[in-house]
């Protein structure tokens, strides 16, 4: 299926407006759950920083214009009724923006400049052009003119002022600009490309994406267009910590790339572009540490480790090979087998405590549900679902080491999997229901967490028995748009609880696999579809209200967006009704 050329129409109040590879977007959303008035130049450099505000003005008052803004993947419109402002990418880090009737501001988004923070502004005689230099994100903003005239203020002024400059129409009735992300120098800005040419490049270099991410969608996945958007926008170059081509959680708030989330990704570009699934898949182990732990997160000026993420990996790469076009080859694998028995041990030995068969967690954030009932007992815990995951990358590892013709280290990882599974069974299994064991006591509870169900990921290794209980007890917290992480009925639910109610995309796809994988096809065809649904109604949220729907928290969340082209894909490939 061809894309309309200029896809998908979206609010920039959900999603920000960027391209593939940008490390800055154009967006109201100017911090954590904060929406300024005006639209912003965005910057995740150093984290996320407003840089410059961008305000169309009434050409008679001089005052802000009433606008309607508008957004596509290849273009950004203000429309009022003097004219209209447009915006589009002409590379990742440069836009180009032109106006009729309608005059634009540009200005520094922080008032107040000290010796160590805000952004300073100047005239550069050296390229024609004007400066913004921000100490948050270490870069600088150049504008250039290409057609009109520019009226500069706050121009070398120190401490508090307005610092920007307005652009308006020429005799021709039209201003033109370039505005760009750099460094320290390069030269001038020379506009050899017509402004409609801009926009056409960038519409077909996103029609060309979500062709090769989403070929098989339809009519029954309305949605697709939109992840792939939200994929494709979240795209940034290689850049300081970042050392692949790498796909930031958003281009809002939650700007990085956190060490679970990240496999979500690599399985939905795989198929369409395996070389950027990989990247996305290696790039937490890039700094996976001498211990062999991954960082809880990556941006790009921050390595996180105070924490550590599940170790759902070895599920996720069994799934990303099938899905590659082409197996990986000998070396892809090797380094891959290297990096996961790495990670694999680190469970083993510095997460089991003296005698101990199973692995715990030492809080909720390195389980990824970090305040999930489950851990309202005691945070240093051993639960079912680690040693759930782990049992599975360990059953990777085998499945790698006999593609390597390593059959020792197989036949050790295959027994180290059956004994992980059935020490989780003897300790944690009570006949009805899993339990969480305090790593240093012993004691034992239950939830009404969904966590606490998650072994079923397990699939086809779990007896027929105990998933058949889990799969009525998963039942129970399907609400009519998901997967509910608490149960509704439970004292401790919370409609925007974080991962104590709401429906949470990793949470709905490793369900779903692990059902299906089980036999549990109704229930998954089930899950699926209300997921579906629910992202068709509401969007991409990092997370949705399981009574409403409502999206919450980061409204452009991407392993939201893969999670849905995961399911759509199967759907359609099931030819489901």
């Amino acid at each position: 299926m061809t894309a309309d050329r200029s896809g998908p129409a979206f609010s920039v109040h959900d999603i920000p407006f960027s391209t593939y590879g940008s490390w800055f977007g154009i967006s109201p959303v100017v911090a954590e759950k904060t929406y300024a008035e005006d639209l912003h130049l965005v910057s995740h450099q150093n984290g996320m920083h407003a840089v410059l505000r961008l305000v169309p003005l009434d050409s008679a008052t001089g005052d802000r214009a009433e606008t309607r803004v508008e957004a596509t993947p290849g273009l950004l419109s203000w429309t009022g009724t003097q004219g209209r402002v447009d915006l589009a990418y002409e590379s990742p880090d440069t836009v180009r923006l032109r106006g009729a009737g309608l005059p634009l501001r540009i200005s520094a988004a922080a008032r107040t400049l000290t010796p160590f923070s805000g952004t300073y502004f100047f005239r550069d005689p050296a390229a024609d052009a004007y400066v913004f230099t921000s100490y948050e994100t270490g870069c600088r903003y150049r504008v250039t003119v290409l057609a009109g005239t520019a009226d500069a203020f706050g121009g070398q002024a120190l401490g508090s002022a307005d610092r920007g400059l307005t652009v308006a129409a020429d005799a021709d009735g039209r201003w033109e600009i370039a505005v760009e992300e750099l460094d320290t120098s390069r030269p001038p800005h020379v506009s050899t490309t017509a402004f409609a040419k801009v926009v056409e490049a960038a519409h077909n270099s996103f029609a060309d994406f979500v062709d090769t991410v989403a070929p098989w969608r339809t009519s029954a996945t309305p949605a697709a267009e939109l992840a792939a958007y939200v994929l494709w926008s979240a795209t940034v170059r290689p850049a300081g910590l970042v050392t692949r081509p790498g796909v930031l959680m958003s281009k809002h708030w939650m700007d990085k790339v956190w060490s679970w989330d990240h496999c979500f990704n690599a399985l939905a570009l795989a198929p369409g572009y395996p070389e950027l699934a990989l990247d996305q898949f290696q790039l937490p182990f890039d700094h996976q540490d001498e211990s062999g732990a991954l960082p809880d997160s990556v941006t790009h000026s921050e390595v996180l480790r105070n924490f550590v993420k599940p170790p759902i990996h070895g599920w996720a790469f069994g799934r990303l090979r099938r899905r590659l076009p082409t197996p990986p080859g000998r070396a892809d694998l090797e380094g891959t087998y290297d990096r996961l028995e790495r990670w694999t041990e680190f469970w083993l030995t510095a997460r089991r405590a003296p005698g101990a068969e199973l692995p715990h967690y030492q809080h909720g954030n390195d389980s990824g549900w970090d305040n999930a009932t489950t851990f309202d007992p005691a945070r240093v815990v051993v639960t079912a679902d680690l040693a759930a995951f782990l049992t599975l990358q360990l059953r990777e590892l085998a499945t790698l080491a006999t593609h390597l013709d390593r059959p020792d280290d197989a036949l050790r990882w295959t027994r180290t999997a059956e004994a992980t599974q059935e020490a989780m069974l003897a300790q944690l299994w009570k006949g009805d229901r899993f339990v969480a064991q305090g790593a240093d006591g012993g004691d034992t509870w239950d939830s009404s967490s969904l966590l606490d169900l998650m072994p079923i990921v397990l699939g086809e290794y779990l007896p027929d028995d105990i998933g058949a209980v889990l799969a009525d007890r998963i039942e129970a917290h399907l609400t009519p748009y998901g997967l509910a992480t608490e149960l509704p009925t439970s004292p401790h639910y919370l409609a925007d609880g974080y991962w104590r109610g709401p429906i949470w995309a990793p949470a709905t796809v490793l369900v779903e696999d692990g059902l299906r994988r089980a036999g549990h096809h109704r229930l998954s065809d089930e899950i699926s579809a209300r997921f579906r649904g629910l992202c068709e109604t509401h969007g991409f949220a990092e997370n949705f209200d399981a009574l409403t729907g409502t999206g919450l928290r980061d409204r452009a969340y991407t392993w939201t967006a893969a999670a849905y082209l995961l399911l759509a894909e199967a759907h359609t490939q099931r030819g489901d009704r």
